[in-house]
């Protein structure tokens, strides 16, 4: 029998983070996928706060995600603003509300504090699951998602960092944002 203790586990850590998400009164109003949009566009930068960036990064149809979209826009967590290069695109940002809601459950208490008493082990923790979260996207071919800063195209200068993909200059919060179009630094071009 194939042994699947890494499965067990995570599959437990996500039962415990949706059982955590169901008991939140900030939640009551919101599906699990919802919130899931929700705290991927509170994270993600201006080349992937659309539609199809969220699609992508939570890995469902179109039509699923348009009508949760639809939704938080209805309940005033978001809003669609037009790309001004072009105008059949639309940007997706938060609202006042929908950032706050964001920032008061993400992350969990529980997970926070249990990082913390990891001390030293909860950084290596999470140098080990970003490696295997990179080796399954490869593997797998699936959109990467990752930091700005960790990507082969993040190019850090002294007046700043500069996307070598766009050629843009980066903000400094940018470096922090997850990005549709990440790249790892030793991934072949």
């Amino acid at each position: 029998m194939t042994d699947t203790t890494l499965y067990d586990y995570l599959e437990r850590l996500t039962s415990l983070m949706r059982a955590w998400a169901r008991e939140q009164p900030l939640m009551a109003d919101l599906q699990p996928i919802q919130f899931s949009a929700l705290s991927y566009l509170a994270r993600c930068n201006r080349y992937s706060n659309t539609p199809l960036g969220v699609t992508d990064f939570l890995g469902l149809t179109k039509g699923t995600v348009s009508q949760s979209l639809k939704a938080l826009e209805a309940k005033g967590l978001i809003d669609k603003r037009p790309d001004p290069l072009d105008r059949r695109s639309v940007h997706l940002e938060l609202t006042d509300e929908g950032r706050a809601l964001v920032e008061a459950l993400v992350p969990p208490a529980f997970l926070r504090r249990a990082e913390e008493r990891m001390g030293e082990r909860g950084a290596q923790l999470q140098v080990l699951l970003r490696e295997l979260l990179s080796m399954i996207q490869r593997e797998e071919d699936v959109p990467g998602f990752g930091l700005c800063r960790t990507c082969r195209f993040h190019q850090p200068g002294e007046d700043g960092a500069l996307c070598g993909l766009t050629g843009e200059a980066l903000a400094p919060a940018d470096g922090d944002l997850i990005c549709r179009e990440h790249r790892d630094p030793d991934e072949q071009a």
